[in-house]
């Protein structure tokens, strides 16, 4: 697929001297789901707010749908959709209006019908004469995201979008992420919620330190660095791991009643059929087995842990 946004060695230093982005080049395929990882302060959204014209630009180049967003600001920021963290609407104004006055914004003619679609898909329809007040956190929510799309934008910036959401509105969120996608929708997400990247990223990029430190397909990031770990449960517990196991590099648990052997799913050789002849030969007598796999937030935990 082709780059509908490049990001190319762009760095960000602040008057007080704090570098938030550190040659940062990324390049977000037209009509994905991009999930953008990392720990507070990380250059998360430092990095949206330049791509979306909120920050100024230090060094580097970003263009969108080839626009520059220096040099074309005006067709650069039209083909952007942001949704801030924070749920910031009119409390006396109707989603209705709220909707249709943001599209002037980017002026765009009235288009009711392009407004009702929005409304309808984010089941906002019913509640279009109402005003924002009157809404509950997760009806806001999808009020941002109507207004983010009210000038039809083909990349759409979710920053933290299911925030203090609980976990069925969160679930309904990302099933409008997904539906958005389908319509051609360009989608970057930022979220602290990992099984959120799990659930609906194409690729996930993981910013560190105001690095990108990786950018993978989520499944193959998965497979590549995921790896799995048997928990060996033991009928009598162990002072110490036996020198006989010593090549294993087996963790004996702090009260001596199991041990932990991580190993590659994908090698061809576990280990574990000699582990369990060895675990026999040593004497061990097992009470019990039991498989974990690394999530997505072992491999991210393990990647922030690194120097960036």
């Amino acid at each position: 697929m082709a780059a509908i946004v490049s990001v190319r060695d762009v760095r960000k230093v602040y008057e007080s001297g704090f570098e938030a982005l550190k040659g940062v080049s990324l390049e977000i395929e037209r009509g994905e789901i991009l999930a953008l990882l990392g720990p507070n302060g990380a250059g998360k959204t430092t990095l949206i707010s330049l791509v979306c014209g909120i920050a100024r630009l230090g060094e580097g180049t970003i263009t969108v749908g080839g626009h520059d967003i220096v040099t074309a600001y005006r067709e650069a920021r039209s083909m952007i959709g942001l949704v801030p963290q924070e749920v910031n609407v009119e409390p006396f104004e109707t989603v209705w209006n709220t909707v249709t006055f943001t599209r002037g914004l980017f002026g765009q003619p009235r288009d009711d019908a392009h407004v009702e679609r929005v409304l309808r898909d984010l089941s906002l329809w019913d509640k279009r004469d109402a005003a924002t007040r009157e809404l509950s956190g997760g009806m806001k929510r999808r009020v941002l995201i109507a207004k983010a799309l009210a000038h039809a934008p083909q990349v759409l910036f979710l920053d933290e979008p299911t925030a203090g959401v609980d976990v069925e509105l969160r679930k309904g969120m990302w099933q409008i992420v997904r539906q958005l996608r389908a319509a051609g929708t360009t989608i970057i997400l930022t979220t602290h919620y990992i099984e959120e990247a799990e659930a609906i990223a194409d690729r996930v990029a993981v910013i560190n330190e105001g690095r990108i430190v990786l950018v993978e397909e989520r499944d193959r990031l998965i497979r590549q660095m995921g790896r799995k770990e048997l928990t060996i449960e033991l009928k009598e517990p162990l002072p110490a791991v036996p020198d006989a196991l010593a090549s294993y590099g087996l963790e004996l648990a702090e009260d001596g009643r199991s041990l932990r052997y991580a190993y590659d799913r994908a090698a061809e050789r576990t280990g574990i059929v000699s582990l369990l002849r060895d675990l026999s030969d040593a004497g061990l007598t097992l009470r019990d087995l039991r498989t974990r796999e690394s999530s997505l937030e072992d491999i991210f935990v393990d990647l922030v842990r690194k120097p960036a």
